[in-house]
This record gives C-alpha cells, sequence and structure tokens, in this order.
C-alpha cells in the first residue's frame, strides 16, 4: 500500500487541522469558521476559490495542462446538534454540537489531497474540490445544485467518501449499485372530536385511530413491497393529549415518520401505500386526516463507469483490501444530488473499530486519525488517473 510521501509529510498538518475542526464544530449552513479555514488553504496552494455557493459552500478548482475531462470531488463540513460525552484534548468546544460523523475527517483529507495536487501538478484536467455545508438533512447538496454547482463548474464525473468504523483503516469499499437509501419524510394529523375521557361515545377518538395505524404500518414492508427490494418505515414521532390532562380525549393525534428505499419504484409505492393506510384507518374511525410525504434525498446509486474509475484508483492505495462487496445503508447522504447531475460513485474508507460502540451519530464517536493519509491519497490517485497527462 503506497501513501505518497509528500502525504506521509502533512499529516502532521492535517493532525492538527482535523482536531481544530472536531473542536469548532458548526451545523449545517453555520459553517462560517470552517469554511474560512477552507478557503485560506485552497488560496495558500494557489487553487482558485469560489465562496458562499449553498451559503458557506467552498469550491475550488485546480486546472493543470490542458485535458478537458473535468471531475468534482466532494467533503462535507457539518456537524450534528448533539453534545459529546467522551473525554478527549479536542473535545468539542461549544455545547450541544459534536463532529459524530466524522465530517472533520472529510474535510481535512481533501485538504491533503488538494495541497498534494497544487502541489506536484502530476494531472491535466480540472478537478472542483466542492467543500459542502449541511449534508445532516439540512439540503446543502440540493442548495449547491439549485444555486448553479454544475453550470458553474462542469463535471464529467462526481465522487464522495465517507468514514466507515467496522473496516479498518487500509480498506476501502468500491461497490457499484446501491449504496444509501432514500430519506423522505412523512406527517400524518388525524383529527377527531375531543370530549370527556370518560364519555367517549361522544366524540371521536383520534388516538385509537392512531394505534390501528401504527399497529398496521409495517404490513406495508412485509406484505405489499416486494420482499426482494429492501424498504424501511419508520414512525419516530407521536403526539397526542396532555399528560397533565389525563381525563380528556384530544381533538387530534400527530404522527411522523421516514420512509426509505433504493429504487424510484419502491419510493413511489410507500409514499402511495401510507398515505393509503392512513385515509383507511381515518374512515374506519370516522375521522379527518391530513397526509404529507416529503421527498428529501434521492437514494445514492453507483454508476458503473464511474465505479470502475475509483476501484483503479483505489487498488493503487490500497491493494487486495479495496473491496467490491459491502452492503449497502439505509441512512441516507444528499450526495445523491450531485449523482443526479453527473456519472457518481461514493465510497467507504475505513474508520478502524467502533471504540466502545461509538457508531456513527454517536456521543462518543471519533474520527479516526489513522484514516487521513489514506483518504487523501486516494483523492490523489483518483485526479492522477482521471485526469491523466
Amino acid at each position: 500500500m503506497s501513501i505518497p510521501a509528500r502525504i506521509k509529510d502533512d499529516l502532521p498538518f492535517l493532525t492538527a487541522l482535523r482536531r481544530d475542526l472536531h473542536a469548532h464544530p458548526e451545523l449545517g449552513f453555520e459553517e462560517e469558521r470552517t469554511a474560512g479555514i477552507v478557503a485560506r488553504l485552497l488560496e495558500e496552494a494557489d487553487i482558485t476559490v469560489h465562496r458562499g455557493l449553498g451559503g458557506t459552500g467552498i469550491v475550488g478548482t485546480l486546472q493543470v495542462g490542458n485535458g478537458t475531462r473535468r471531475i468534482g470531488l466532494r467533503a462535507d463540513m457539518d456537524a450534528l446538534a448533539m453534545p459529546e460525552m467522551a473525554e478527549r484534548p479536542y473535545k468539542s468546544t461549544i455545547p450541544g454540537k459534536m463532529h459524530a460523523c466524522g465530517h472533520d475527517g472529510h474535510t481535512a483529507m481533501l485538504i491533503g489531497a488538494a495541497r498534494h495536487l497544487a502541489a506536484t501538478r502530476n494531472f491535466s484536467g480540472r478537478v472542483h474540490f466542492i467543500f459542502q455545508p449541511a449534508e445532516e438533512g439540512r439540503g446543502g447538496a440540493k442548495r449547491m445544485v439549485e444555486e448553479g454547482l454544475f453550470q458553474l463548474f462542469p463535471c464529467d464525473a462526481v465522487y464522495g467518501l465517507h468514514n466507515m468504523p467496522g473496516l479498518s483503516v487500509d480498506e476501502i469499499a468500491v461497490v457499484e449499485g446501491p449504496q444509501l437509501a432514500s430519506s423522505d419524510s412523512w406527517r400524518i394529523t388525524f383529527r377527531g372530536t375531543g370530549t370527556h375521557g370518560a364519555k367517549p361515545h361522544l366524540g371521536r377518538d383520534p388516538i385509537t385511530a392512531a394505534g390501528t395505524f401504527l399497529s398496521s404500518l409495517q404490513t406495508i414492508v412485509g406484505r405489499v413491497v416486494d420482499p426482494l427490494q429492501p424498504a424501511v418505515v419508520s414512525a419516530c414521532s407521536l403526539q397526542a393529549g396532555d399528560p397533565k390532562a389525563l381525563n380528556v380525549i384530544p381533538d387530534k393525534a400527530e404522527i411522523g415518520g421516514t420512509a426509505r428505499a433504493y429504487s424510484p419504484e419502491v419510493r413511489d409505492q410507500l409514499e402511495k401505500e401510507i398515505g393509503r393506510l392512513a385515509h383507511g384507518t381515518a374512515a374506519m374511525y370516522g375521522i379527518a386526516v391530513d397526509y404529507a410525504f416529503e421527498r428529501r434525498i434521492p437514494p445514492v446509486v453507483n454508476d458503473g463507469d464511474a465505479t470502475a474509475r475509483a476501484l483503479a484508483a483505489a487498488a493503487t492505495i490500497f491493494g487486495e483490501k479495496a473491496r467490491t462487496s459491502f452492503p449497502p445503508s439505509t441512512a441516507g447522504d444528499d450526495f445523491a444530488f450531485f449523482a443526479e447531475n453527473a456519472p457518481g460513485c461514493y465510497v467507504w474508507l475505513g474508520n478502524g473499530p467502533a471504540v466502545d460502540g461509538a457508531l456513527h451519530h454517536n456521543t462518543a464517536y471519533d474520527f479516526n486519525d489513522a484514516a487521513l493519509g489514506y483518504g487523501a491519497a486516494y483523492w490523489v490517485a483518483l485526479v492522477e488517473q482521471e485526469l491523466e497527462g
């Protein structure tokens, strides 16, 4: 396995950068400090910088030689609204915010690759370093696309990377096809008629309707969706009544949740069937219902040609530890919006063992600094092979 000497020499700097970002987490569309650091480091490397796309997004562009192929490399920058519980020297200094998904590491690795490529210039073509805000559910990728990302910075292919606890730091998974599910939200409000809890016959009970709906919800996946097609429907919020008024049947019950799928057909099916079940339940109890299904993030599906290119680059760094099989995740990533505009490939970089069970979005999670060199080296290999001079 080969990490360029220049990247190895840069690892103390990249480690310090990653830990500084970890100690100063910023939520989606609030990444002012992070974006400022990214822009400054790119400019110091003589990379052209565009600020403000998607609010706090940064795009660095490096053109070398007369090659005409153009590719985009994406790193997300935002943190999560959750406390950091583990004690470490670079623990979050911002209460209620932490880098619990490794976006601090993603940013540092792409900076490392940019610095190396700007110094060596061993390619011919154009690479766009896309530092995206607000990946964690706030719509950063979609906003960048809507504000003209691919009109301003056309790409013949676009690539993403995410750390994966459980894979060793010298492993990478590059797999064609579905990698991450669509991530959609649904909301239902059953509207009945409130009454005294001792006189239910005088009202229309939305809580009983909600209970029937919830007990039937999993029949959508279990009995309607093709069993060979992955799908998830989860109710994640339930609000009705007042715990201080336990003799009152309320007027309404509100339920919200998430739906996940890998194919457009199943995504459509989930939207339709959740609504059908909600309206059927309301009719059964003689009450009204409001139903809304919000399509948030499409699935991430790796393009065949882009995946082959990514795998070839990965093999030069990871050798036989470049895996071509790895189970897809029902989590989501708005990299999907980038991959709708150019052939895309999203890979999983090893983050080492999940120490004390600290997986993504865990209050004890930490990005593994031992992965920095491998991730930066992968990005460099990808650019040098994609844009071979």
